[in-house]
C-alpha cells in the first residue's frame, strides 16, 4: 500500500498526503481563528533562524521508516519542527507542520501515528511580536501531511516550491484513478507561487538557499542558512527522520523511489543523502534532523 494512500485514510490530519489539483476556490480555513497579531517588528540587520514547535508525532511501529526492516517493532516520538527565517529583505516560514485545528485538542490516533500540537504558527509568531500577515515567503521541504498543515495561516505569502513537488501536488494530467483529491492541497492553490529546480537562492545573497534532495518525494528539498553567530545550518526536511536513520542511511519504505520505483529502490534517496553529507562537510555545517528531538534539544539559544 502506498504511504499516501495509507495516511489518507486517517481522517482529518492525515489526509494531506496525496496529490491534488488546483480548485476554483479554496475552502474555509481549517485552523482556529487567531486574535489579531501585532504589527511586525522592524526588519532585522542580519539573518536569523528560529525553530517553531509544529507538533509531536508518536509512532508505535517504525517499520515503514526503514525499507530493510531493521526498525520493525520499534517505537519513537518525533518532534515536528517548522522554522522562521528572518532576513533584512524579508521573512520566510520553512515547513507548515500539523493542521492548526489540532492545537490544544489533545492527541489524535490513526494506525501507527498519534499526533498532537500545543499551539499554531500564528500564535508562536505573535508571541515574538510578528504578525503572520507580514510573512512574505513560505516554502515546504515536501508535501506530506506533517509539513503542510497550516497553509491556511499564510494566505498572503509567496510560495517557493520545487517544480516536481508542485507537479506531485497538482498533477498536470491527473489519472482518473487518483479520485477527487483536489481539496487536500486547496490552501496552496490560492497562493502566488514560484517553482524552481536545482537550487534556489531565496534572497539573492547566498544566505538562504533551498536545494533539492529528491527521493522521499520527487521534489523534496532541504534548507541551508548562513548565520553570523552559528555558522552554516542545514535543515534536513525528511531526508532522515531519526539519528539512527542518518547513521546507516536508512531509506523509508514509503519513499517515492522505493514504492513502485524503476531501478534500484532507494537509489535516488541515497544519492541525495551523499550529496547532503558532502555539502555539510564542505561547509562545516550544523545539521538539524527536523523530526529528531535530540537535535532540537541541543540547538543553540539563538535558534530557539
Amino acid at each position: 500500500m502506498r504511504i499516501s494512500t495509507m495516511l489518507a485514510t486517517g481522517g482529518l490530519c492525515l489526509a494531506a498526503c496525496g496529490p491534488g489539483e488546483p480548485p476554483a476556490q479554496a475552502p474555509a480555513p481549517n485552523s482556529p481563528p487567531a486574535d489579531p497579531a501585532p504589527t511586525a517588528p522592524e526588519s532585522v540587520d542580519q539573518v536569523e533562524l528560529h525553530r517553531l514547535d509544529c507538533g509531536t508525532i508518536e509512532v508505535s511501529d517504525l517499520d515503514i521508516f526503514a525499507a530493510d526492516g531493521s526498525f520493525a517493532g520499534q517505537s519513537d516520538t518525533f518532534t515536528n519542527s517548522c522554522w522562521l527565517v528572518r532576513h533584512p529583505d524579508g521573512d520566510m516560514i520553512w515547513d507548515l507542520g500539523l493542521p492548526g485545528i489540532l492545537a490544544g485538542g489533545g492527541q489524535q490516533a490513526q494506525g501507527v501515528f498519534t499526533v498532537s500540537m500545543d499551539t499554531t504558527i500564528t500564535e508562536q509568531l505573535k508571541a515574538r511580536g510578528i504578525a503572520i500577515e507580514e510573512i512574505e515567503l513560505v516554502s515546504i521541504s515536501h508535501s506530506h501531511f506533517d509539513h503542510v498543515g497550516q497553509v491556511d495561516q499564510v494566505k498572503g505569502a509567496r510560495w517557493l516550491v520545487h517544480e516536481k513537488e508542485y507537479d506531485l501536488m497538482f498533477p498536470p494530467a491527473r489519472p482518473e484513478t487518483e479520485g477527487e483529491t483536489g481539496s487536500q492541497f486547496a490552501g496552496f492553490a490560492g497562493l502566488e507561487h514560484e517553482t524552481f529546480t536545482g537550487e534556489y537562492d531565496v534572497f539573492g545573497d547566498g544566505s538562504v538557499v533551498i536545494f533539492e534532495t529528491p527521493g522521499h518525494t520527487p521534489g523534496h528539498t532541504a534548507l541551508q542558512v548562513m548565520l553570523e553567530d552559528v555558522g552554516p545550518v542545514l535543515l534536513t526536511g525528511d531526508l532522515w527522520h531519526r539519528s539512527e536513520s542518518r547513521e546507516d542511511n536508512k531509506v523509508p519504505r514509503f519513499n517515492a523511489d522505493v514504492e513502485g520505483a524503476e531501478g534500484e529502490p532507494g537509489a535516488v534517496t541515497r544519492a541525495s543523502m551523499e550529496a547532503f553529507e558532502a555539502r555539510a562537510e564542505e561547509l562545516g555545517a550544523l545539521v538539524v534532523i527536523q523530526h529528531e528531538p535530540a537535535d532540537v534539544d541541543v540547538l543553540p539559544e539563538v535558534l530557539r
